[in-house]
């Protein structure tokens, strides 16, 4: 028996005559008088099929009995329809059915498969294969298909290896917690799940394996957000006897070929490179969004000594100017300096400095500043008529990612952060390291294996705080796709920073043994990048979470609602396993 000739989205004019049998699910019925009509839906498309009373009074009755997502057969001809719906790639035909068979019934959905349902978010996560079936979610799924199938093909048009990594690993300190996996057959060790094979393919390179990547599942156990899962996906890949150039040039080439394979948008120009300092200084964000102007401008000089408190207590003090934006009403001004009150972002206030277009000024701090003060204001944030200058004062660090928060909102409320338009960027020359007050000393703001830049190397002893990283990330729109690094391949230099964070030579040994021997035998100059692959993928749908892009997701709670895990194990397994459930 042969199920189907046809999908339900491949018909068109060109087949009216023919004999077909197409499967499917059952969209919606409709019956006028002595018609009935049926989309049929599949994975490809919709295909309308018509029934009629006067011909066959009992395949109609049967066709009216069919209920949404029923999985039916139908045999029939293709006809050309009457009233045609041109924004349907079938609407131009129909299927006049003469044998409609019910391969399987369905009880009525929780809630309906389509485009805009009425299920919420929960609801539509438990009964995730059912949402699996609305266009924009299945479409979502089709598209990573296609990203991972673009990339593959470019990596291996460059040469590069897809290699498999374990991911039954040992538990390293890499940032995140680990999900760990107790083992049964070695009572009391443990495996962790990997937060990336970042030290296998640093062995990869040592084995001479020169150009690796891999699509590969990556665990951390951390707090959930939009662009966050416990399990996620990246584009992993390392090189060997490269300089950041050569990274940057080869993965920027796959950048620019998915952008033009996927979006039909070809950047002609290099990206362009930001020096971290300057990122922290101009926008407040080590990811920037370049899709507008709007940069912030270190006010502090210019402010200060006019006694006005807020000021003159302040480290520093930052401005942004938002074009055309001078007749925003008290409303909207009180609304924005709410905006950054908020917990998240912790700010006290905010100034506001009018340029009017008839080029008098306006600012809540009039009886601090004259005018002569202010047209100083003016004139360093490079203002003109129209324009609203924002200024918000307190510790540097802080202060500079509370503008970073305004100027995006900004962004979002003039429309200049338009889901179409790109701006793909390098952020270079990371520092090394991040000193931490509480615990009194440096963490590795990437990873321990990351390389200084070669002319910080003597610092590294003396002012380990000034070091640079030869570190880079891809930044889209906001959006930190990828990061990656040289990696350090001189165990000299990989005991040196070993030693600067903290570990013992012993803990070195225990935690990273297995690298540092293999460095021993000849470990090649190598770097490398990961790409987070569902933020591609999210970014080329035009969407901000990346659950959507997932099959299976978990929720903002790292639950599964549709396996209903995670859940507890039985105590049979607890045993075999020489573990036991201590309650708090």
């Amino acid at each position: 028996m042969m199920y189907r000739t046809n999908t339900c989205g491949e018909l068109s004019i060109t087949n009216a005559g023919q004999e077909v049998t197409i499967c499917g699910w059952v969209q919606k019925s409709r019956d006028l008088g002595g018609m009935t009509f049926v989309d049929l839906r599949d994975r490809y498309g919709i295909t309308q099929l018509v029934f009629n009373m006067e011909n066959n009074k009992e395949l109609c009755e049967k066709a009216r009995k069919l209920g949404r997502e029923f999985v039916i057969q139908a045999k029939g001809k293709v006809r050309e329809r009457s009233n045609k719906n041109l924004k349907m790639p079938t609407g131009e035909i129909e299927i006049e059915v003469g044998e409609l068979n019910i391969l399987n019934k369905s009880e009525l959905p929780p809630f309906t498969i389509e485009d805009e349902t009425d299920g919420g978010e929960e609801l539509r996560m438990k009964y995730r294969y059912l949402d699996l079936r609305r266009s924009p979610v299945k479409n979502n799924i089709l598209l990573r298909h296609r990203v991972s199938q673009e990339v593959r093909k470019y990596m291996d048009s460059i040469g590069f290896v897809e290699v498999e990594t374990p991911v039954l690993i040992k538990s390293t300190p890499e940032g995140a917690r680990d999900f760990v996996v107790p083992s049964r057959m070695q009572p009391g060790t443990f495996y962790a799940l990997p937060q990336s094979p970042q030290t296998l393919k640093q062995l990869l390179m040592v084995a001479g394996f020169d150009k690796y990547f891999q699509i590969v599942k990556c665990f951390r156990d951390e707090d959930l957000r939009a662009d966050r899962q416990p399990e996620f996906s990246q584009i992993d890949c390392e090189m060997s006897f490269v300089e950041r150039k050569d990274i940057l040039d080869t993965f920027e080439g796959l950048a620019k070929f998915l952008f033009r394979q996927i979006k039909g948008i070809d950047f002609a120009a290099p990206f362009i490179q930001l020096p971290y300092k300057d990122a922290i200084e101009y926008y407040g964000s080590d990811k920037p969004d370049l899709r507008f102007g709007m940069q912030i401008v270190n006010l502090t000089e210019t402010v200060k000594g006019k006694d006005f408190p807020a000021f003159e207590t302040s480290e520093y003090i930052g401005g942004i100017c938002a074009e055309k934006c001078s007749e925003f009403t008290r409303k909207q001004l009180d609304e924005l300096t709410e905006f950054v009150k908020r917990p998240q972002i912790g700010a006290k206030g905010l100034i506001y400095l009018r340029y009017n277009t008839d080029g008098s000024l306006k600012s809540s701090v009039d009886k601090f500043y004259s005018e002569e003060d202010l047209r100083k204001w003016v004139d360093i944030m490079h203002a003109k008529p129209g324009d609203l200058i924002l200024v918000m004062a307190g510790v540097k660090n802080k202060t500079l990612t509370a503008l970073s928060e305004l100027r995006l909102e900004m962004g979002n409320r003039l429309g200049l952060r338009t889901k179409d338009k790109y701006f793909p960027l390098w952020v270079v020359d990371f520092p090394l390291l991040e000193w931490d007050d509480e615990t009194n000393r440096f963490y590795a703001m990437h990873h321990p294996f990351t390389s200084p830049v070669y002319e910080d190397l003597a610092l590294m002893e003396t002012d380990p705080g000034k070091v640079r990283a030869d570190a880079y990330d891809l930044v889209i729109n906001g959006t930190e796709i990828g990061g990656g690094s040289i990696r350090i391949h001189d165990a000299s230099v990989q005991k040196l920073m070993f030693k600067i964070l903290g570990f013992s030579e012993e803990e070195a040994n225990e935690q990273f043994g297995f690298l540092l021997n293999a460095f021993k035998y000849g470990a090649p100059p190598h770097g490398g990048i990961a790409f987070g692959f569902d933020r591609w993928v999210a970014m080329f749908g035009g969407q901000d979470s990346i659950r959507d892009f997932i099959a299976f997701p978990k929720n903002n709670s790292g639950r599964d609602v549709m396996l209903d895990t995670p859940a507890q194990i039985s105590s049979k397994q607890l045993e075999e396993l020489h573990l036991a459930h201590v309650k708090k």
